[in-house]
């Protein structure tokens, strides 16, 4: 079990120096516990990350500039700077930078689940079929294309 310390992560700090490469995005692991798990992710113009549902985790993305399309259990929704997406467990989501510009965002989960072993295994993945097939053995399932 990981225990919280006190303290401030700085806005150029992440956990044991780790950044991860998903999907086109950068994500940067800020904190850890069995409770919850954060990163802050940067999307690139035109990245998503497709369609998936997290079977035992609550997600939250807070804006903090530019703009995210979603898709929350089938519905279109659009999240600006200082907005709080909220992703309940077994809701089908899909995150998406449509904007032409960076988009920026903390994200955070909890409990954390297997999403750090997760992204660990995915960090480089080029291939999106071997990203949904990791996925799927770490309580995250990506949905078929509509």
């Amino acid at each position: 079990m990981t225990i919280l310390t006190a303290g401030v992560t700085k806005a150029d700090e992440s956990i044991d120096d780790i950044v991860w490469n998903i999907l086109g995005q950068t994500y940067v692991p800020k904190t850890r516990t069995d409770e919850s798990f954060s990163w802050h992710a940067t999307f690139p113009a035109g990245t998503f990350v497709p369609p998936h549902i997290h079977t035992t985790q609550d997600e939250f993305i807070y804006v903090l500039e530019g703009r995210y399309d979603v898709v929350l259990d089938g519905q279109p929704a659009a999240a600006t700077a200082g907005d709080l997406i909220r992703l309940p467990r077994n809701v089908p989501h899909g995150i998406f930078n449509k904007s032409g510009q960076t988009a920026k965002a903390l994200f955070w989960v909890s409990p954390t689940g297997r999403l750090w072993e997760l992204f660990t295994q995915i960090h480089n993945v080029a291939d999106p079929e071997e990203v949904v097939r990791i996925a799927a053995r770490h309580e995250v399932n990506f949905l078929p294309p509509a």
